[in-house]
């Protein structure tokens, strides 16, 4: 490896590391700590690639690419990061940086990059946007390789004019792939559309969808369980789309392609969704992300809750061995309710193990009375719960919280009383049929033998 490398960051200790290896692989090397004395060197011609952080004392790494792109066209800059987050990675993508690290990094694997960039000419890129600040809404945060792969993927599909197919078991964030997609796009100021197989129906159905979405992006829900009518129609759709329509992406938790050779579903059908397929993995095979998972939500909650908590050492050790059949959304549900049953700041594994256990069955409240009516028997259970906070007010949004908080255990008994028969629950409940699916996955109510989606 031959070259020099301008290396930005405020830890010492990364400096040291990486000045030292990229000597020894025969490199001249400038090391700082300061983001005005990079942009300095740039500006004096010096360096023939950059490696950068992002938050440095003086400035963000991400949002100097531009001005280095201005100064010196073709100077590849790769990015290293301890906000492992996927905007991080879009922000990236967006400013046009010639690679993407998260940290801690493989030194190895960063050091095959730097050869790369070295040896790569690149054209002179144009002058990108400033990059957006992240959201705090999207739970997609991870270092894990196959997080970060995805990362990469999703930032350089953004813009790129195919569909895209996102697969993964309920819960893993398949949506908020889609969205974000979407939210950093060049469409980002047209409609974002979700459809079921039931908004294709009528004669006006396929109209009316692409009338809403206009040239914005259209995202099929849990396409696998669209049937051979809603499928036909679909494929009709995508026929009669023209330039101007919207972008195609789908979600699936089942596997299309088994599907397909099932016969359960068309293969015109498939090969027209799947232009790009996102893979998001299961949040048992990224167990090391679970921390930061963990981080991300408490830190949001009491941003919303003004309720600071944080997982003892005991109860982050059976959260990271938790199967979580329910994935990150299952994650993200108990530890929102444990920023409110939490007695103490410091949430213990005994809150947590009842947390995890608050889905099984439970005995009789003691003390209940036999034919006391409903609300009496809910105003008993609300009073307990306005007691608990020991004379102070519970946090705010506690109306939302507490209907929430029943409409679980309805939804589960009434799945069991119908024999998982979703058409007769929903009836059952005076509610769509459609509404009830989107309730199953949005309140991540784990579906038994008993409880089929039909």
């Amino acid at each position: 490896m031959d070259g020099t490398i301008l290396v930005a960051d405020d830890d010492r200790t990364i400096r040291t590391v990486l000045t030292q290896a990229l000597t020894r692989a025969g490199c001249k090397v400038h090391a700082t700590s300061s983001l005005m004395t990079l942009m300095r060197w740039v500006e004096e011609g010096k360096g023939d690639l950059v490696i950068s952080d992002v938050i440095m004392p003086d400035g963000n790494g991400l949002q100097a690419l531009p001005q280095i792109a201005r100064m010196r066209p073709g100077l590849p800059v790769i990015v290293i990061s301890a906000q492992n987050t996927i905007m991080t990675a879009i922000q990236a993508a967006e400013a046009e940086a010639f690679d993407y690290l998260p940290k801690p990094f493989d030194l190895p694997d960063l050091m095959k990059r730097s050869a790369r960039a070295l040896e790569m000419k690149r054209h002179a890129p144009k002058v990108a946007p400033q990059p957006r600040e992240a959201g705090d809404d999207l739970p997609l945060v991870g270092r894990t390789p196959a997080m970060q792969a995805l990362y990469r993927l999703v930032a350089r599909v953004m813009n790129v004019d195919l569909a895209v197919l996102i697969t993964g078991e309920s819960g893993t964030g398949k949506s908020l792939i889609a969205r974000a997609i979407h939210d950093f796009s060049d469409r980002r100021g047209q409609p974002f559309v979700v459809a079921q197989a039931a908004d294709l129906a009528g004669v006006d159905g396929i109209s009316t969808l692409l009338s809403r979405a206009k040239g914005g992006s259209l995202v099929l829900d849990e396409v696998a369980d669209f049937d051979e009518d809603a499928q036909a129609r679909l494929v009709r759709m995508l026929d009669i789309m023209g330039e101007q329509g919207p972008r195609i992406m789908a979600t699936s938790q089942a596997d299309l392609a088994q599907r397909m050779e099932a016969g359960k579903f068309r293969k015109d059908l498939y090969y027209r969704l799947g232009g790009v397929t996102i893979s998001v993995p299961p949040l048992r095979e990224r167990v090391e992300d679970i921390p930061l998972l963990a981080e991300h939500v408490l830190a949001k909650g009491e941003r919303e809750m003004g309720a600071t908590r944080r997982l003892s050492a005991e109860a982050m050790a059976l959260v990271r061995a938790h199967p979580w059949p329910g994935n990150v959304r299952q994650l993200e549900n108990m530890l929102r309710r444990l920023l409110v049953t939490a007695t103490e700041p410091e949430i213990s594994k005994a809150e947590v193990e009842a947390a995890l256990g608050a889905a099984a069955p439970t005995m009789p409240v003691k003390g209940g009375m036999e034919g006391e009516k409903l609300s009496a028997s809910i105003a008993r259970h609300l009073k307990r719960y306005f007691d608990l906070h020991g004379g102070q007010l519970p946090p705010a949004g506690v109306y939302d919280r507490i209907l929430h908080e029943m409409e679980i255990p309805l939804i589960e008994i009434a799945l069991d009383a119908t024999g998982g028969n979703q058409a007769r629950c929903a009836d059952l409940l005076g509610i769509n049929r459609n509404t009830l699916r989107k309730k199953i996955t949005d309140l991540d109510i784990r579906v038994t033998r008993r409880r089929k989606l039909m």
